[in-house]
């Protein structure tokens, strides 16, 4: 059923759900860049002194790095439900380390796997457990949360995620993106005047970005209804 929901457009708002399908299967790297900083960030809270005196955060660490492995081949069935020879699976893990940082590092490994593989619903539900409050992981992961919810039909979820990813990263490489896709999502709902702020702070906060290029264009458009 959830492979099924992800293809259909209850809402007929075909060109935000295409802007925010092509990012989940298009930016590969940025989303392997995104738990290559997950990884530096937890290998840094952990320390060594933290694997002395937490062994259960060393067992997840090391039971997670098979995974990391399957992940970077592109085999995302077996890094998320595991192997023959005694890699549990991101989703088994996750559960069993929950609440240690390796645990929390398994739900976003399962999110971005099952957002690879087109299961929405199931990435909302690993994706939406991580929690992280750095500059660059937390709002990528946001903003691949925010592209879930609309690929499964929850436009007020994903244009209000999206939106909180922008604001999170005040950054010209992500905030553009995730204002963009949330401008869409809106003006395709018919909340225009939400959409122009979207696209307008694209232009006056990211003037150098790439999808400041031809934003007058998105914001004439949205005006104009």
């Amino acid at each position: 059923m959830t492979e099924k929901k992800h293809t259909q457009d209850p809402l007929n708002v075909d060109e935000a759900l295409s802007t925010s399908e092509a990012f989940l299967l298009k930016n590969k790297n940025l989303l392997l860049g995104i738990v290559a900083a997950i990884v530096v960030i937890v290998a840094g809270v952990l320390g060594y002194k933290h694997f002395i005196s937490a062994p259960k955060e060393l067992k997840a660490a090391e039971a997670i790095f098979k995974g990391e492995q399957y992940f970077g081949a592109d085999n995302y069935e077996i890094a998320l439900n595991g192997d023959s020879t005694g890699y549990a699976g991101f989703v088994k893990l996750a559960d069993e380390f929950s609440g240690t940082d390796a645990g929390n590092l398994a739900n976003a490994y399962a999110g971005i796997c099952y957002a690879q593989l087109g299961k929405y619903e199931d990435a909302i539900k690993f994706l939406d457990k991580f929690s992280a409050d750095d500059y660059f992981v937390a709002p990528a992961i946001i903003g691949t949360l925010g592209n879930c919810y609309a690929q499964v039909g929850q436009l007020d979820k994903a244009a209000a995620t999206l939106l909180k990813a922008a604001d999170k990263a005040n950054s010209v490489s992500l905030s553009p993106i995730y204002l963009l896709q949330a401008g869409q999502i809106l003006e395709k709902q018919g909340k225009n005047a939400e959409a122009v702020e979207a696209y307008k702070q694209i232009k006056t906060k990211y003037a150098n970005s790439y999808q400041a290029m031809d934003i007058d264009k998105y914001i004439e458009r949205a005006s104009i209804k």
